[in-house]
């Protein structure tokens, strides 16, 4: 049975689920590298379109929204007398060469970078991380340093998104290893209430194919850009339920001549 056949059937038949216990480790563990590969391809899209966004807003903004400014000396000097804070919806940018906006006013922002009197300060994900600008000793940046700056990225976005992708990839198939060795030890546990005798390397390779249809509906929900509550518990329950129920699969006689 081909990979792609076993992923259909992997989605609603625990019969075949057990059968696939006795396929060669190399197939199975292939399999698993192809979930991975499907449930970050929603992020890898979204990545792609943020980033492609984000780019052309902040030239954008900086082209036609934001002063003319320096920064030399490590101080930030601009042609404004006031803070200036622009808000895009999902970013924001300040710029304050008064000294006033803080560090904390510019995390309070949640997603925004901003060009302070001495630092360059850039909020995401709930952090903060801040950037002297005594670091660029010797060196004279402008607006247009920047907007050269942000086109360069522009042009690198074919090897910036093939490299975090790959990065993405290789973090999420050492994380999808580990929970199907995890699932394949309660696995052990399951196999005594299923009455089965059955060792940790056929389990393993039925919990490679159990965490199938979990993944396909997180991938599903995760393409909608909808959150799911209590989505950890949830999938370990299914992906148990569903060990579980190819264990009760298995001919208990037949288990027991193979092992």
């Amino acid at each position: 049975m081909n990979i792609f056949k076993q992923f259909y059937k992997s989605t609603y038949s625990p019969k075949d689920i057990a059968s696939f216990r006795f396929q060669g480790i190399g197939k199975t563990i292939l399999y698993v590298f192809l979930l991975t590969l499907l449930s970050i391809l929603p992020a890898i899209y979204y990545l792609s379109t943020m980033l492609t966004a984000g780019i052309e807003d902040t030239k954008s903004v900086m082209k036609n929204e934001l002063p003319s400014f320096t920064i030399d000396n490590g101080s930030l000097s601009a042609e404004t007398d006031v803070p200036l804070t622009i808000d895009k919806g999902d970013f924001t940018i300040m710029i304050d060469p008064t000294g006033v906006t803080t560090t904390e006013d510019v995390e309070d922002a949640n997603n925004a970078i901003a060009l302070l009197k001495n630092e360059i300060a850039v909020a995401a994900g709930g952090r903060i991380d801040t950037y002297s600008y005594s670091m660029l000793e010797g060196l004279t940046l402008s607006k247009e340093d920047f907007i050269d700056i942000v086109d360069t990225i522009d042009g690198m976005k074919g090897i910036i998104i093939p490299v975090m992708s790959l990065i993405m990839f290789l973090f999420s198939s050492a994380v999808n290893f580990i929970e199907v060795s995890i699932l394949a030890w309660f696995g052990l546990l399951l196999k005594g209430l299923a009455g089965k005798n059955i060792s940790y390397r056929h389990l393993w390779r039925m919990a490679a194919y159990s965490v199938t249809l979990p993944t396909l509906f997180f991938t599903i929900m995760s393409a909608l850009n909808t959150p799911v509550p209590n989505s950890f518990i949830i999938n370990w329950f299914v992906e148990i339920i569903i060990l579980y129920l190819a264990l009760k699969e298995i001919p208990s006689e037949k288990t027991n001549i193979e092992n």
